[in-house]
């Protein structure tokens, strides 16, 4: 049953989340206010300023949610090959790609040319330290589980190079998904042993 805003049972800093990523996706991050957010789920502004915080805050939220929901795709892939690591990796660089190349948000993002709606892209790009480390330590944690060859320093490296060369295809595709995931799944493979 869907309710303003939201699904029963979904909580509030989600719902505002979602409709921030909504908002932003068809005006811009520009039109996106606390108190348009807050008309657009059914709260005062100042709920959403107690629930959120700062605009920069919300920035930051939406960001870590879309992760989410990337990380939930490379844990399918894995999941999926539970004994090949090889394959699971390429799978899991194939369905981000795929996912990254119809995600709104991310075009929106991406495709931000000036004044405030660029203020994400620093979160995707210059300042996306949170990011990369939370990508590196659940790839680490499917990867690990394979057993490779290296020792920890190494395993972080490879991890580390996999996620940033991953991320920038994400930023700025040079060819199909499959075509990129077969070039990097064929270079970890190589990395990781």
């Amino acid at each position: 049953m869907a309710v303003r805003g939201g699904l029963v049972g979904e909580t509030l800093h989600g719902r505002l989340v979602t409709a921030a990523v909504e908002m932003t996706t068809q005006a811009g991050w520009a039109n996106v206010t606390m108190a348009r957010l807050a008309e657009s789920v059914g709260v005062s502004r100042q709920t959403v300023y107690n629930e959120i915080g700062t605009k920069k805050a919300l920035a930051e939220a939406m960001i870590l949610a879309e992760l989410e929901r990337f990380l939930g795709i490379v844990t399918s892939a894995f999941d999926d090959h539970p004994d090949d690591l090889s394959t699971a990796l390429e799978s899991a660089i194939l369905a981000v790609l795929e996912h990254a190349q119809d995600n709104q948000l991310l075009h929106a993002v991406v495709s931000a040319t000036h004044g405030a709606d660029t203020e994400l892209l620093p979160l995707l790009t210059t300042h996306s330290t949170p990011l990369l480390e939370l990508a590196k330590v659940a790839v680490t944690e499917r990867v690990a589980a394979y057993q490779p060859p290296l020792a920890p320093a190494e395993l972080d490296g490879a991890i580390d190079m996999v996620v940033r060369v991953v991320l920038s295809h994400v930023m700025q595709p040079s060819g199909t998904p499959a075509r990129t995931a077969a070039s990097l799944g064929f270079v970890a493979r190589r990395v990781l042993g």
